[in-house]
């Protein structure tokens, strides 16, 4: 069961992420005709598809990708690919959200920007590396992960979670006509940091510096049996 659940996590990364791929090249089409014809309606277009189908999207491919890194051994600092891919994500959700969006706001209402189309292009260039990087898985090991610790994949209950997160928040969001992702934020920051404190009693155990239930002493004799 959990390995089905985990699949179809995986194929909801990947239809978001095609989508998300897919819209930011809708978008950039737009923009230059906009900004070829000075239609300004191509821009409200654009604005629609940002706010409705892209901004969820988008939310929902980095939710699904961080999700399989927090449940499954992968990690998010074991591999330097799948840190890369972090980083790249958190940027384009950056740019997207704080830059891109005001600036189609601003030109929906006729003060039209020439960086537009050159932010959304950088924003597909991202996706077409982090795809590069999901299929060659380049690099290795970072030097953080310990290779005496493999982290557990999670429980069924972990995955169907993180399926029925991104349908919530996509049901408030019609809802309140408002895309924002607030119970993926949410889940995946809890999940995140609970994983991490098992990671590091994980690692501690296995290092011999103790367990979660206390730090072990060097001459320490091993416990009998209870």
């Amino acid at each position: 069961m959990a390995k089905r659940a985990r699949t179809l996590l995986v194929w909801l990364h990947v239809v978001t992420s095609v989508g998300w791929l897919s819209q930011a090249v809708a978008l950039f089409a737009l923009l230059l005709y906009g900004l070829n014809t000075g239609d300004v309606n191509a821009f409200r277009m654009a604005r629609v598809l940002d706010h409705h189908v892209l901004a969820f999207m988008g939310a929902a491919s980095a939710f699904s990708g961080m999700m399989l890194s927090a449940t499954t051994p992968w990690g998010y600092f074991r591999h330097w690919w799948v840190l890369a891919k972090f980083v790249i994500t958190v940027g384009q959700l950056h740019v997207g959200i704080f830059i891109l969006s005001d600036n189609l706001e601003a030109a929906a209402n006729g003060h039209v920007s020439a960086w537009l189309p050159v932010g959304t292009a950088c924003m597909i260039s991202a996706f077409s590396f982090q795809t590069w990087l999901s299929v060659a898985k380049p690099w290795g090991r970072t030097p953080w992960a310990d290779p005496k610790v493999k982290l557990p994949t999670a429980s069924t209950k972990a995955f169907v979670l993180a399926l029925v997160i991104p349908l919530a928040d996509l049901v408030i969001g019609l809802y309140t006509a408002s895309p924002a992702p607030f119970l993926m934020l949410v889940t995946v920051i809890a999940y995140s940091i609970r994983r991490a404190a098992r990671g590091r009693n994980r690692s501690s155990a296995a290092s011999g510096r103790g367990t979660s239930a206390g730090p072990a002493r060097r001459d320490a004799a091993a416990p009998g049996p209870r």
